[in-house]
């Protein structure tokens, strides 16, 4: 079967997503000291809300969210849909001393299917997630010297080769940087679980679901094809500062902009 056809496309188009936003967002203190860090405001609009639009407009129909810190504070302001977009929750009390990767492992009984796998602090174009929404993909950008956190390695078919840990090292190799964005066939989702069970069993429970990735991609038990996040606008918040940078990408839309944009779209 040709791959680059139409229908197979069609066919593997991914509706189910996963946002993890468990954690208590401390560097964004004091701002999440009443609410958690998904819910900051990005020019009056939260976080959380703006990646719910934008899965929406890229026509998904269901949303599972891995909740923690002030749980109750996200389940009051999305409730259990979205229009089309139907809303589940799954709470992590341990959320205090487990990281991402025991968010992930708490939705192993709940997704049997293909899906997107989003971190909570990103704000985006809509745009960026055209090809995030088909299996085995891992969105990148090119490494920047205000980037940090984990990078990757590509080959010449976008294929993530290698991941590495945040590093002020200097290297030779071009490095790009995880965006946070993850899509999983079937398949590659119960190999992951598998792996994900090991480590949780072990006690593994405080460390990034990046190790996992970066273990079975070495052992050709994972496979991710890279989508440039580099052409359209993207921000991981963590810190005051993040924030504000976001604020200059993502700006406040006035009214008669957005009757523009319904009346010549």
């Amino acid at each position: 079967m040709n791959i680059n056809s139409d229908n197979y496309y069609s066919n593997n188009r991914i509706s189910t997503a996963l946002i993890l936003a468990a954690g208590t967002g401390s560097r964004l203190f004091p701002l999440t000291k009443s609410t958690p860090k998904c819910l900051t405001q990005v020019n009056g609009k939260s976080i959380l809300e703006r990646l719910v639009d934008n899965l929406k407009k890229q026509g998904f129909k269901r949303l599972v969210i891995v909740t923690g810190y002030k749980h109750e504070c996200i389940t009051a302001v999305l409730g259990s849909n979205s229009g089309d977009l139907s809303i589940e929750y799954i709470h992590s009390p341990l959320y205090l001393t487990t990281n991402n990767i025991y968010s992930l492992w708490m939705a192993r009984n709940i997704i049997n299917e293909p899906f997107v796998l989003l971190e909570s602090d990103l704000v985006l174009d809509t745009t960026l997630l055209d090809k995030m929404i088909y299996p085995d993909k891992m969105a990148v950008a090119k490494m920047q010297p205000w980037l940090d956190g984990t990078t990757v390695s590509l080959n010449q078919q976008n294929k993530v080769t290698q991941f590495q840990k945040g590093t002020s090292d200097t290297y030779t190799d071009i490095r790009y940087k995880t965006v946070n964005i993850y899509s999983f066939s079937l398949s590659s989702w119960q190999a992951v679980i598998k792996k994900l069970n090991q480590y949780v069993s072990m006690g593994n429970v405080n460390c990034y679901y990046e190790s996992v990735f970066a273990e079975m991609v070495s052992d050709n038990n994972l496979s991710f094809e890279s989508v440039s996040f580099d052409h359209k606008p993207w921000y991981e918040i963590d810190t005051i500062k993040d924030l504000a940078e976001a604020e200059k990408l993502f700006p406040v839309e006035s009214k008669v902009q957005s009757k523009f944009k319904k009346e010549y779209a």
